[in-house]
């Protein structure tokens, strides 16, 4: 499927906008399931990820990783995850607050600094 002006203007904003700001994203991945063990071995050797889990409803793994930017999210997505054999289709939801991780709660300070 080839790219619309308007999916180039947002890649843009996008990058632009996170420039080399740090990117968190949840991803959500349909696999081919009698491959999940797989899969899942090879999504977790990649540094950025910190957590993978199958999961049950209309997706099989929801993924929380962090990047460098914004391209970097986007060149795993498009050259990493999306090339795995089983992977049948890729959603990533981009994390714009978060106001608890990791079982703490962040600040308010913290979250204006965002």
């Amino acid at each position: 499927m080839a790219k619309t002006d308007n999916q180039d203007d947002y890649e843009e904003v996008l990058s632009n906008y996170y420039e080399d700001r740090g990117v968190s994203s949840l991803i959500t991945i349909d696999i081919d399931t009698k491959k999940s063990d797989k899969i899942a071995n090879e999504i977790s050797k990649f540094k950025n990820v910190e957590d993978i889990l199958l999961v049950t409803g209309d997706v099989d793994f929801v993924i929380k990783a962090r990047f460098k930017n914004y391209d970097h999210m986007k060149g795993f997505l498009t050259e990493k995850i999306s090339n795995l054999e089983g992977v049948k289709d890729v959603t990533s939801l981009m994390i714009v607050t978060a106001y608890k991780e990791r079982g703490e709660f962040i600040e308010a300070e913290e979250i204006m600094e965002e």
